[in-house]
């Protein structure tokens, strides 16, 4: 396990493509207004080693909300929903402003991008939007990203921007995901608590003793270390390197650039999903449930075959082809997900039906198999973490 950290630290060095998150406590100085100071700082460091070894660069950042709640002098965030889009609303235009500004002193061209959830979950929005970024990451344009509070809802809002950060890895293909945050990085405990906390300094994205260490997030943030977990387990599987680091100083995202990581180091398996299953990945609003025995869950995690209908026991929801499904055990834990060849009317006629039977029970000459396995993505393996096969 040593000479794989080993190796992934020395990727660092010739990585091409880097994704830096920044959080809203260091974006807004725990809340109290932006601080430009440190954007550019950051701007200053990245630019320089953009321009130095030709890096291809983006920005996914925090702020808007803490920025606006700062901008109207509120005590505290808001709680209603148009309240706090409305908050959004004003706070955005002081965030891309700061890295406007803090770009073009040092040459560099800025650009703004909002998404929720739901312009990523559209198969052609995910697209379109991939096709944006990396065109102006072939300009050198350093797009700046954010969640696009203004118009989400709680049921397509991502929740954090480290999600949103992870997704985005995916997105691009980033071969480095930099979470910059205001903690050195994945400690065993608190540190803010427990000053003597144990730093992990390398760690594997699919290592299940991870859990126990991740937190929830602070006042300004909705985000914590439980959440750069997620983010880091998410750009995994598309074969980026997540570093969680402190940005309280540029000296350590010098450092990071140069190869020399000071933070957390989270590697991903030598298993790298296609853009397609890394799309299916994160969608979570399935039409419907496929129930199935033992046995289909054994060879979905062993080997992530195809899904056949003699595996299947009972099928929930109404849907149609094509359709995300949700794939679970007896005990009701989902297994896997993706998009079903039948529709859910079909899938009832045939659950529990031997290939050579399909036909008989269908009428026509149907496909083999309910989710091929190029539309599947394993969810929870024997250890109950998200692989993603």
């Amino acid at each position: 396990m040593a000479s794989r950290s080993s190796s992934k630290v020395a990727e660092l060095v010739k990585a091409r493509r880097w994704l830096f998150k920044f959080g809203s406590a260091l974006v807004t100085d725990d809340g109290r207004g932006l601080h430009n100071q440190r954007i550019l700082s950051w701007c200053r460091v990245i630019a320089a080693h953009q321009k130095a070894r030709q890096l291809e660069v983006a920005f996914v950042s925090s702020g808007a909300v803490a920025e606006g709640i700062a901008r109207l002098g509120l005590k505290k965030r808001p709680r209603l929903l148009r309240k706090l889009q409305a908050v959004a609303a004003i706070g955005q235009a002081g965030v891309m402003k700061a890295y406007e500004t803090a770009l073009k002193s040092e040459g560099l061209v800025a650009a703004s991008l909002l998404l929720t959830r739901q312009d990523l979950s559209d198969r052609q929005s995910y697209l379109n939007a991939r096709a944006t970024l990396t065109t102006l990451i072939g300009m050198k344009v350093i797009p700046v990203i954010n969640e696009n509070d203004t118009v989400a809802t709680e049921e397509i809002r991502f929740g954090d921007n480290d999600f949103l950060a992870a997704l985005v890895a995916n997105l691009i293909e980033a071969d480095v995901l930099v979470l910059v945050t205001d903690q050195k990085g994945f400690y065993k405990k608190d540190p803010r608590v427990e000053p003597n906390a144990e730093f992990i300094d390398r760690a594997e994205a699919l290592d299940a003793s991870l859990d126990q260490y991740a937190g929830s997030g602070g006042a300004i943030g909705r985000g914590g270390m439980k959440s750069k977990l997620q983010a880091a387990r998410q750009a995994a599987l598309g074969g980026a390197i997540t570093v969680i680091c402190d940005g309280r100083s540029p000296a350590a995202l010098e450092q990071l650039l140069a190869g020399n990581c000071s933070g957390t180091l989270i590697y991903p398996n030598d298993t790298k999903l296609a853009a397609r299953k890394r799309w299916l990945s994160f969608q979570s609003d399935a039409s419907g449930c496929l129930l199935l025995d033992d046995g289909a869950v054994r060879v979905l995690q062993a080997a992530g075959s195809s899904l056949l209908p003699v595996g299947v026991v009972a099928v929930e929801g109404e849907f149609s082809r094509g359709a995300l499904v949700s794939c679970r055990s007896a005990t009701g834990v989902e297994v896997a997900k993706g998009l079903s060849n039948y529709s859910s009317d079909e899938a009832r006629l045939i659950a529990g039906c031997r290939s050579d039977m399909l036909e008989k029970k269908l009428g026509y000459a149907g496909d083999r198999e309910i989710i091929h396995r190029d539309n599947l993505v394993i969810t929870r393996s024997g250890t109950g973490q998200f692989t993603g096969s």
